[in-house]
């Protein structure tokens, strides 16, 4: 699907999900904020962007759409919490590409994760999960899959289920050199919001994080 990343969808995503859209998008040789100067002008933008009325009540309708597919599988979705945050106090502060991943996010109305390219083991799959599937989430909590869960998968482990969360095994840290972005759509989000985060995200890594961008793609199964 691309030189640039080794990734495929499976058969029984295709079956489950036709048309519902996955992106990704692979920033290399970054380093910590390696340039400040402007990043917070940068963050201001954005955000002055997205808190127009018009593009605040687009978003809060695909966050909604978030919130109705984590609801049928029993979970909440993190995305309201985190418009409501930044609506009223602005992106939060961690490290480069974790808040890029937030950015992405808000600026888009979409669900973006983040992780340490290095860490993952072999190629990519989006697929759908098997009742009871387990694996290790951030900060030790352990997952357990419900039938038909949208997951990301490696070749030995899932690096993140849809509803549930990321793992620890593949957590960006401050010192990531090889950053890789990766967006789900839900049925009723389009494409062109997957591509319009990714970008976001690429660009505030390759313009502060002095990263190049190997690639970015959107595929609609």
């Amino acid at each position: 699907m691309g030189s640039w990343i080794d990734f495929s969808i499976s058969a029984a995503y295709q079956a489950r999900y036709p048309g519902v859209a996955f992106g990704l998008t692979l920033i290399t040789g970054c380093k910590a904020m390696a340039a400040q100067h402007g990043y917070d002008q940068y963050k201001r933008k954005l955000l002055r962007k997205m808190r127009k009325r018009d593009t605040l009540a687009e978003i809060t309708q695909r966050i909604n759409r978030y919130d109705e597919f984590f609801q049928s599988f029993g979970f909440e979705c993190p995305l309201s919490k985190h418009l409501k945050r930044t609506v009223n106090s602005g992106f939060p502060r961690y490290n480069l590409p974790v808040d890029a991943h937030f950015m992405a996010e808000m600026c888009a109305g979409i669900l973006v994760a983040v992780t340490d390219y290095d860490r993952i083991e072999g190629r990519l799959t989006l697929d759908i999960a098997r009742e009871g599937e387990t694996g290790e989430g951030m900060g030790g909590r352990r997952f357990t899959t419900k039938e038909r869960e949208i997951v990301l998968r490696d070749e030995k482990d899932i690096i993140c289920i849809l509803c549930q969360g990321a793992d620890e095994k593949t957590r960006v840290k401050d010192d990531s050199a090889n950053v890789l972005f990766y967006t789900y759509a839900v049925p009723g989000i389009d494409a062109v919001y997957l591509k319009e985060g990714l970008t976001v995200a690429a660009e505030t890594m390759e313009q502060f994080g002095a990263g190049s961008i190997r690639g970015l793609c959107v595929f609609e199964p």
